[in-house]
């Protein structure tokens, strides 16, 4: 059997209650495709609550705590958005450094819609291009990011999206960016 782009390559998933379904749901499942392992980690154990745009949906089963988590077990990261997932998840301090440590080590980030929220508190837009949702470019402007309205922006080892109707491109270049990472790391060892 062919080796997939994304072998052996560990993406964590940051959520909490009532992220937008779909931002979550269809790129993992993209990157489980690709042969990446997923690992949702969450601020609580048990299971986190979806929504679609304002309806509750599914519950997703944590894998693990922010408090387990460990940055350096990861290859890179991936933020749905979510209005109410993102604003909880931006006031985490773990999820705030679990980022940083992330983009200190110039590892990958995947983010759509309002999961910038956290790389804003986490101190690390400014001076991004980035792209998001409509009603939070002046959040991102405002903390220093070059915002642009585009489906998709990638800078560097991050990769921005709108909405879930830009999944399609979000979840292309988002493989691209970390199959591009793990070539390195495989380079490298």
């Amino acid at each position: 059997m062919a080796e997939k782009k994304l072998d052996k390559y560990r993406v964590a998933i940051l959520a909490t209650d009532l992220f937008e379904e779909a931002e979550l749901i269809e790129p993992r499942k993209a990157l489980q495709e690709a042969g990446a392992q997923t690992v949702i980690i969450a601020p609580k154990s048990g299971g986190i609550q979806a929504v679609q745009h304002d309806k509750k949906t599914q519950k997703v089963k944590v894998d693990m705590t922010l408090d387990q988590a460990n940055p350096d077990d990861f290859d890179a990261v991936l933020l749905p958005g979510g209005a109410m997932n993102a604003d909880a998840l931006r006031i985490e301090k773990k999820a705030q450094e679990f980022v940083q440590n992330l983009d200190r080590n110039g590892k990958p980030i995947a983010v759509i819609c309002h999961g910038s929220w956290l790389l804003i508190s986490a101190g690390l837009v400014k001076g991004r291009h980035m792209t998001s949702y409509k009603t939070i470019p002046d959040d991102l402007k405002n903390a220093g990011a070059n915002w642009t309205d585009e489906a998709v922006v990638r800078d560097r080892n991050w990769v921005s999206s709108r909405q879930p109707s830009d999944i399609p491109q979000f979840n292309q270049a988002m493989i691209e960016l970390f199959s591009e990472s793990r070539q390195k790391i495989h380079k490298a060892a």
